[in-house]
């Protein structure tokens, strides 16, 4: 009778090895690639931007943003808030967000690698790893119905405080160093 009881935690938690693997190996993957590949020094064209800088940092701060919209409609969805916000809001301003990372990762990766010279760079280059790394688990729990509950609010968590982290190394970094430059 013992192991009756154990049994339905214990599966829930099975359930949640394939997304959290699948991550952890994303996670690895982008790390070992970035910093094996040989950096190229240029990457995508920053389309309506002076430069590659400011195209990263202000693509970056509308993720940081679109990052908070998340918090908010999560806590709506979870009935934390108080305010109705429509579920859609909460997928649509994550897939926005998750697309505005795209060139700027493709950017890191392909132009610069991971690098660990500076300290700034390296917790950039890890935060970002682990931000991709934490987002394929959350999308790979999210469909799942056998995962202990505090699965998608600490995945999400975790995402958003990496994402938070990832603005803070690069995009406020360089527009308080640099300035605020298009």
């Amino acid at each position: 009778m013992t192991s009756l009881m154990y049994e339905p935690s214990r599966t829930r938690f099975t359930a949640l090895l394939v997304p959290l693997l699948a991550g952890g190996l994303a996670m690895v993957a982008l790390g070992v690639y970035g910093r094996l590949h040989t950096p190229t020094g240029f990457a995508v064209g920053p389309a309506g931007f002076s430069a590659a800088l400011p195209m990263k940092s202000w693509l970056t701060t509308g993720a940081f943003v679109l990052a908070f919209v998340q918090v908010v409609s999560a806590l709506s969805m979870w009935g934390k808030y108080g305010v109705a916000i429509p579920p859609w809001v909460h997928r649509w301003s994550g897939r926005l967000a998750f697309v505005l990372t795209i060139p700027v990762a493709f950017h890191c990766l392909y132009a610069l690698g991971l690098q660990y010279d500076v300290p700034r760079v390296l917790a950039h280059s890890l935060l970002g790893c682990f931000f991709y790394g934490v987002f394929t688990a959350k999308m790979l729990a999210l469909p799942r119905r056998d995962t202990p509950g505090w699965t998608l609010p600490v995945l999400g968590g975790l995402a958003f405080t990496a994402l938070v982290g990832l603005w803070l190394t690069s995009s406020f970094w360089f527009f308080t160093t640099i300035g605020v430059t298009f």
